[in-house]
């Protein structure tokens, strides 16, 4: 990340998401930003406070693309949460306290995942030993002689040879797992109970003897259960707590989807009284606040918040005041036009035609759309977006499922070799369901 610069990082996303080069730039300049204040010495590295960004733009125009993204190049931990899965506290539904937690246990997987890779090797090797003593276990006895010793040494040498030239693989081999005690109990309370019930259930089954039971299976079956647990014995997890813990202080990002969704007309009576709670809630969160978990304590003053929704009945104006100062960063993102769907089903990385291309080739066929053909799917798209709901890029799948259903269904008994797929095609297989608006709301 540390090599990477705004206009870098925009060069990336480009490879993944068409157009939105406002909302592109706003989140390349918070991500450096980030690495800048890392750089910076004395007391004013902790003064200096993530610009929190709210992207405005309606379902499907790459508004979680961008934020998923972010979070992979800058190898940060990420979390996606719907904000309307949150409610005030007293009411049933998650705390928004939860949000932090769920991001410590991104944090804690990653770093393992980091420090199992530093020590697979030498796991690996110590596998093969254990492996080595079940195949051929030494028998100590007192009276054993130097030759015996010897004669031992180059069996097993011979037996490990053999057993890195995977000869032993599909021999069935005993070993003995952990019997990890059962603990069937659920905790129902207030909001956030959930985590207090986790910490409940570790508690008890911590303090229960840990029995071993033997196992058989095939040795490379083996293999894999005894890397895990000799990597278990390598890791230091005090010190993976340290690290995952001080990445979400300095590195995490949160992106709230649907934040509109709790953002009422402020009329004070119903679901709005809730709403705004869930508002006031989220304040201390994005402000800046000390969330305890079952790790320890989580400062969230650098947590980055990426906030989006459409705002179709309400505008980020209506959020309570204090809110709206936390997030000083607003882009809005633009309706997408046909020349976009049609980079869209094309130019990024994973686009949908390469995909359809990838699954008809593991029937062996080759599928192939020409330059008309693409034209139109996007021309329809854009037709079908403006006449009904404006779903963005997500239309593009709806279409290219409807259109394709037929080769999907068929092959692989046809037989067909190649598939090519020409505009008429296209408007022969839509021109029924885009024609008839009530067919079209159900399909497409």
């Amino acid at each position: 990340m540390d090599k990477m610069t705004p206009r870098q990082i925009v060069k990336e996303l480009d490879r993944y998401i068409i157009g939105q080069n406002n909302a592109k730039k706003a989140v390349a300049i918070a991500l450096r930003n980030r690495w800048r204040r890392q750089q910076v010495e004395g007391s004013m590295k902790s003064e200096i406070m993530p610009n929190n960004i709210i992207m405005i733009g309606s379902t499907g125009v790459g508004k979680t693309e961008i934020a998923r993204r972010i979070a992979s190049l800058s190898n940060a931990p990420f979390l996606k949460v719907e904000a309307s899965k949150f409610t005030e506290v007293g009411y049933v539904g998650r705390d928004v306290e939860s949000m932090i937690r769920d991001l410590m246990d991104t944090s804690i997987s990653m770093v393992e995942k980091e420090k199992e890779n530093e020590v697979v090797e030498l796991a690996e090797s110590l596998t093969n030993e254990r492996l080595l003593d079940i195949l051929f276990p030494n028998i100590k006895s007192n009276n054993q002689t130097e030759e015996s010793k010897s004669r031992y040494d180059r069996t097993r040498k011979k037996m490990r040879k053999k057993l890195e030239e995977g000869q032993f693989e599909e021999k069935i081999v005993e070993i003995e797992v952990s019997n990890e005690p059962s603990i069937g109990m659920q905790v129902f309370g207030p909001t956030g109970m959930e985590d207090i019930g986790m910490n409940i259930k570790e508690m008890i089954s911590s303090s229960l003897p840990k029995s071993k039971k033997p196992k058989k299976m095939k040795l490379k079956d083996a293999r894999e259960v005894l890397i895990e647990i000799e990597s278990d014995k390598l890791i230091d997890q005090d010190e993976v707590i340290r690290l995952a813990k001080e990445r979400i202080e300095n590195n995490g990002i949160i992106f709230l989807d649907e934040i509109d969704k709790v953002v009422g007309n402020n009329s004070g009576q119903g679901p709005d009284v809730s709403r705004e709670g869930v508002q006031r809630d989220l304040l201390p969160i994005v402000e800046g606040s000390n969330v305890n978990t079952k790790y320890g304590t989580i400062k969230t003053d650098h947590v980055l918040f990426i906030a989006a929704g459409a705002f179709h009945v309400s505008t980020p104006s209506d959020m309570i005041p204090e809110l709206q100062g936390r997030f000083p960063i607003r882009v809005e993102l633009s309706k997408l036009s046909k020349e976009d769907f049609v980079k869209i089903l094309t130019h990024p990385k994973s686009a949908l035609i390469k995909q359809y291309k990838a699954l008809l080739k593991a029937e062996n066929v080759d599928l192939e759309f020409n330059r008309a053909s693409i034209k139109t799917i996007a021309e329809l798209a854009y037709e079908v977006n403006s006449k009904m709901e404006n779903i963005g890029a997500r239309r593009l799948h709806t279409i290219m499922t409807t259109l394709l259903e037929k080769p999907l269904f068929e092959q692989p008994k046809r037989g067909d070799k190649k598939i090519l797929i020409t505009a008429k095609i296209v408007r022969d297989s839509l021109k029924g369901i885009v024609e008839d608006q009530d067919l079209s709301r159900y399909i497409l």
